[in-house]
């Protein structure tokens, strides 16, 4: 599959963010809920007078109810649209699109750009409080309650032997032909000065419920019902564990995607694509 856009079209990249409370996730759906990339969409199609819909790409599909404050999209428009209305769609976007979705910046892509294929890694943040009292009333929207106290040193040192290349299949939901071998590169708590518990995720890519799993378990470590040794043995052992809590999507927020330099866009496209396998697995 090439990353060669069609003659007679921009390929255009879009950097935005939504509270996702009220969408079922990024993707479109078949049924008519409410999504990101529908709103996004349908603006984009009336703002340029068009009467096609031009199918946008991302580089995360988050799910109903996560949170995205640096998200990434590209789509190609016809170079007539975008001569036309390149220097005013920010603005147009921004007078269309409801309130719980903007977008930040839209410009020509560099050659070889794929907001999904091309991307080095995706950095998310969960957060969670365990005040006794609950949440603040102005952060339930973004932050877990978890109500036992948790405890930040057991669940970094759970967070160690989960970190690198591995197969996750005991945190993800499986999906049909995909493979659930990622490269996590880094998983650590921090408490906030206003008490909140902050987990920094970034990975290469993530694969369905995988960052929602992997912090179900550290809670899990964090208040005292597990120890600290059992995430790691929980995927280990490679299968989906019924213990492991998916919690809830509130709490979590895309924060970032990292892209490599323009020139070496084209050949991290084409490397996305390739199926992984850990060393000593049989190939596909």
């Amino acid at each position: 599959m090439s990353d060669e856009v069609e003659p007679g079209f921009v390929r255009v990249r879009l950097d935005l963010s939504y509270d996702g409370r009220d969408f079922s996730g990024w993707a479109k759906q078949k049924q008519g809920q409410r999504t990101v990339q529908g709103e996004i969409e349908s603006a984009l199609r009336t703002v340029t007078r068009s009467q096609e819909t031009y199918e946008l790409t991302v580089a995360g599909r988050t799910d109903s109810g996560v949170h995205a404050r640096g998200q990434v999209a590209h789509v190609d428009l016809p170079e007539s649209v975008w001569a036309e209305h390149s220097d005013k769609l920010l603005r147009r976007l921004a007078g269309r699109l409801p309130h719980d979705v903007r977008v930040w910046k839209v410009a020509e892509a560099p050659a070889g750009f794929n907001a999904r294929f091309a991307a080095v890694w995706r950095r998310y943040a969960y957060r969670v409080t365990d005040h006794p009292g609950g949440v603040d009333p102005l952060l339930r929207g973004h932050v877990l309650w978890h109500d036992w106290e948790l405890d930040l040193d057991a669940m970094n040192a759970a967070a160690e032997g989960l970190v690198g290349e591995h197969d996750f299949a005991a945190y993800c939901k499986k999906r049909e032909g995909a493979t659930t071998i990622r490269t996590l590169q880094q998983l650590h708590w921090v408490r906030r000065d206003d008490g909140i518990l902050e987990a920094t995720v970034r990975a290469d890519a993530f694969c369905h419920n995988m960052v929602r799993s992997l912090v179900g378990a550290m809670l899990f470590v964090g208040d005292g019902h597990r120890p600290v040794e059992w995430p790691a043995k929980v995927l280990a052992a490679g299968v989906r564990d019924s213990a492991v809590h998916v919690v809830r999507p509130h709490g979590l927020t895309l924060e970032e995607v990292g892209y490599p330099a323009d020139e070496l866009l084209a050949a991290r496209s084409k490397e996305a694509r390739n199926k992984r396998t850990l060393p000593g697995a049989g190939c596909c």
